[in-house]
């Protein structure tokens, strides 16, 4: 009979970013519950598990914990991938985008990140704006240059990329987005998901394919 092999211990490296997201997780929770003005350290450090001491190695201040959970966000929302190739047609990639993009938005969980971001952006405008420029922006510039690839090919006739990118990410989040963020309705179910994103591809292609000469 062969004995177990123990679990090798953490690292030092792996114990502290462990230490570091059981934090992030607690204060999430807290900001989300509390709001940003109602959070204390104090408050963060017992939802987390660990001291006020320990909470304050990590983390300077309230400012920069908060700053910390919007760059995981943004680091978790740049995890999903988009298939943009060049190659792929218009409407299956299309379809295909939104339905990730409308999957990864409304996810259970999901919003309160986003939420926070929004209840604090008018006070802290450098992470209301890093947010947008890594979370936003980034998927509006993806689909962009893919959309750009198949005007240059004849496929669309579209003046502003950029414009018309962003046009077809708010045509998907259309009834779902906005009652989800405002916890109005519960994530959306993907039957609803998928009804929204055709409608929004169709809409698109009517006001973009290119015209048979």
């Amino acid at each position: 009979m062969v004995a177990p092999t123990p679990h090798s211990p953490l690292t030092a490296g792996e114990e502290d970013s462990a230490k570091r997201r059981q934090i992030l997780a607690g204060a999430g929770k807290i900001f989300m519950d509390l709001g940003f003005d109602g959070a204390s350290m104090g408050e963060i450090a017992r939802a987390a598990g660990v001291s006020k001491g320990t909470l304050y190695v990590y983390f300077a201040d309230k400012n920069r914990l908060f700053e910390a959970i919007v760059e995981q966000e943004a680091l978790e929302q740049g995890k999903v991938s988009f298939n943009y190739a060049p190659g792929r047609d218009v409407p299956t990639t299309l379809r295909d985008f939104g339905q990730t993009y409308i999957h990864l938005l409304c996810r259970p969980g999901g919003g309160s990140a986003i939420r926070t971001v929004m209840s604090i952006a008018e006070r802290m405008p450098d992470v209301g704006r890093r947010f947008y420029q890594c979370v936003i922006e980034n998927r509006i510039n993806g689909l962009a240059a893919y959309l750009d690839a198949h005007v240059r090919s004849g496929d669309l006739a579209i003046e502003d990329c950029r414009h018309a990118a962003a046009q077809f990410i708010q045509l998907c989040q259309a009834s779902l987005f906005l009652p989800f963020i405002f916890q109005s309705e519960p994530p959306p179910s993907p039957q609803r998901i998928t009804q929204v994103v055709e409608s929004a591809t169709q809409m698109f292609l009517a006001a973009y394919r290119a015209k048979p000469v």
